[in-house]
Formats: C-alpha cells, structure tokens, sequence
C-alpha cells in the first residue's frame, strides 16, 4: 500500500495513457525533441552530465516520473524536492553559437521557458503515440491529461502562469516552436542524440525489434526536425508507419489482457 495517496486516481486521464506499454514509444521522439534546443540541450543534456552515464539518468528519470504518475505523494514529493535543488545549482553559458543563439548566452535548469519545452515535449509525444497506437482522444480527454501535467509542471517548479492554460493554447505553444526559429539541430546534438536515443545497448535478440521502434520514431517526428536530424524519409515510409500503427490500434491491442498491455507499476497502483 503506498504510504499517502497518490497525485493521480486510475481514473485520472495521466494514468489512462502511461499505464499502456505502447506509450513508451513516445520516450525517443520526446528526447529528440528536447535536445533541439540548443539551450536545453546545454543546461539538461550537456551540463548535468547527462551525456557521461545517459542510460542510468534516463532511468532514474523514467523513475521520478512513474513514481508521479502511480506512486504516493510523500515520495513523489521528495523525488521532485531533489530535482529542484540539482536545477537550481545548474547555470551557465553556451560556450559556441547555436542557431539563433550566440556564444555566452546564459542558461538556468529551472528557466521556466527551458522547463516548460521539456515538459511539452514529453506531452506531445505521449499523446501522439497514446491516439496512434491505442485510441483516439477527444478534445477534453487531451485537456485533462494536460491538466494533469500542469500538476507535474508545478511539482518541477513550474506555476500555472508559466504554461499553457488550455489544450488549445497548448497545441498554439507547440506549432509556434516548431515553426519558429528557436529549434536547432546542432551536429553535436545530430551525432550525440541519435547515438543514446536510436542505438541504446539492447541484447541481440532485441535488434529487430529496436529497429522497428527506430523506424517509428523517424516517422512520428515532426518533419522540420526530422530533416534537421538528417533521416532519410518518404511517403511509402509514413505509410508503412500509419499501417503499423493502426495495425495496432484496431487488432492488437484490443486483444491483449491488461497483463500484458499494461505496465507493472499501473497493475499494481
């Protein structure tokens, strides 16, 4: 039994999409995304050491937030307390010229600008992934798992006024970085990101299968990223993409028992 009660209910949209094993796929598309920012990439990536053990920080990660999203709040709450000190500690400048970014501009782990891009970007692709791979969303079922970040967002040290206040509004937030000019793949991040998010050390049994999630990966990135990535891409591609993915949706995941579709953690909450 947890030993408070959680921040979420089974009935909370937050824990309806990250119970299913399908959204995990979402996690490389976030993280590509994420490091196309040149000063996130500096101030979460590049400066926490992130890049020294990246396999064991993407796992302590991963924790922190399914202790969010299933476990109780006295934990969740002292998980997060320690985030929040190691981001007020991170400061400092980007040490060469990034897109629209010159050498020396300064950065802060907790800018709530920085917090909110990597926030959104985890939002996107889980609902991205949850309405291709396991079922549509309607407008207030996008809404509520958005209400339900902003709680995630506060306990990171964001407040309500910092972020989005609706679906819409944060849909309006998502196009304008993508078709703005903040986004830039460096070839540090081009060489660096790809290496940790497509090639992760996997047993060889395993190989077939990182590579369909690889493939799908490229193919749910948006397109002014994928190219700033250089993955090669065509129509025949998102449509194999689209026919795997509704695949899934129509046929196999109606058919698994929750002991399977499910992660152990929501079984358990």
């Amino acid at each position: 039994m947890p030993d408070a009660p959680s921040y979420f209910t089974d009935d909370s949209m937050l824990r309806r999409v990250h119970r299913e094993w399908a959204v995990a796929l979402s996690a490389p598309r976030a993280l590509l995304m994420q490091a196309a920012h040149p000063v996130a990439w500096a101030g979460f990536f590049t400066h926490t050491g992130s890049l020294d053990e990246p396999y064991v920080r993407l796992e302590r990660t991963a924790e922190v937030m399914d202790t969010i999203a299933f476990g109780s709040r006295a934990k969740a709450d002292r998980m997060t307390r320690r985030v929040r000190a190691m981001h007020r500690r991170v400061a400092g400048e980007l040490r060469e010229p990034s897109g629209k970014f010159a050498a020396g501009t300064p950065y802060r782990a907790d800018d709530p600008e920085l917090l909110l891009w990597i926030l959104a970007c985890l939002v996107d692709s889980a609902l991205l992934v949850y309405q291709r791979y396991v079922r549509p969303l309607t407008r207030d079922e996008r809404d509520a798992y958005w209400q339900d970040y902003k709680t995630i967002g506060n306990l990171f040290g964001l407040r309500d006024a910092d972020m989005p206040e609706a679906i819409e509004d944060f849909d309006a937030y998502m196009a304008a970085m993508l078709a703005g000019d903040v986004l830039h793949v460096s070839d540090e991040v081009r060489e660096l990101a790809i290496q940790i998010v497509m090639n992760p050390p996997v047993p060889p049994p395993a190989v077939p299968l990182l590579k369909g999630a690889n493939f799908a990966t490229i193919g749910l990135l948006p397109e002014t990223l994928r190219r700033g990535y250089g993955f090669s891409w065509d129509p025949v591609r998102g449509l194999a993409v689209r026919a795997g993915a509704e695949y899934t949706r129509r046929v196999l995941v109606p058919l698994l028992p929750s002991f399977i579709r499910h992660v152990p953690r929501a079984r358990a909450a």
